[in-house]
């Protein structure tokens, strides 16, 4: 009887510490699962969470016609006045926009931004009605012609346009040349920027 108590206590620290082996295997699985499943919790609230971009575009073509300009020498009222030459450069770019979403979007403006060594020099695209002066005012930029792109266009649910617009900077053709880099922002009411940059060689016109 002596040996039955005495070997009882080892038979039952065995038994238990077979046990505790075993519900610690279960608490380790238990907890890579639970690793698992939220991982992939967070990773399907993550992807839901990330939109596509409302708006997508390319950048078509690019045209640059670096340009020195006098003033007339007559004033509004027909009076001599002293003649001012300045240079300018006249940026074309086309480019072509898709709305991803199933509402319209409404652009507000458009940038060209040019950045030189003393930093971004960034030109608003001209409205409507300036964008067909500049072919009125210089008739030599007529083969770059074509339907304007209006830096407030409404953009419908699932509609692509294309449309060619242009800004000009106070530059000489020697700083534009020696431009680090060229891109176009446009400004979409209500949503983040768009900013293209271009992938086409710069054709000077």
């Amino acid at each position: 009887m002596s040996l039955l108590q005495q070997d009882s206590p080892e038979i039952d620290d065995a038994a238990l510490g077979e046990e505790f082996t075993k519900g610690s295997s279960h608490v380790v699985w238990t907890a890579a699962i639970a690793t698992v499943l939220v991982t992939l919790a967070i990773g399907l609230y993550v992807m839901a969470g990330t939109k596509p971009p409302a708006l997508t575009g390319e950048v078509e073509r690019v045209w640059a016609h670096p340009m020195h300009t006098e003033t007339s020498g007559v004033d509004a009222s027909g009076a001599s006045v002293a003649k001012e030459g300045f240079d300018q450069v006249l940026v074309f770019a086309r480019v072509k926009l898709h709305n991803q979403t199933d509402k319209p979007l409404f652009l507000r403006e458009i940038l060209t931004n040019a950045k030189l060594d003393d930093g971004i020099h960034s030109s608003y695209a001209a409205i409507p009605i300036d964008y067909e002066r500049v072919f009125q005012a210089y008739p030599e930029l007529a083969s770059l012609h074509s339907n304007g792109l209006s830096p407030s266009t409404t953009i419908d649910a699932g509609q692509t346009v294309e449309g060619t617009f242009v800004s000009a900077f106070r530059l000489t053709k020697d700083q534009w040349d020696a431009r680090k880099s060229l891109d176009f922002t446009l400004g979409i009411q209500y949503q983040p920027n768009l900013t293209l940059t271009p992938t086409v060689a710069v054709i000077e016109q």
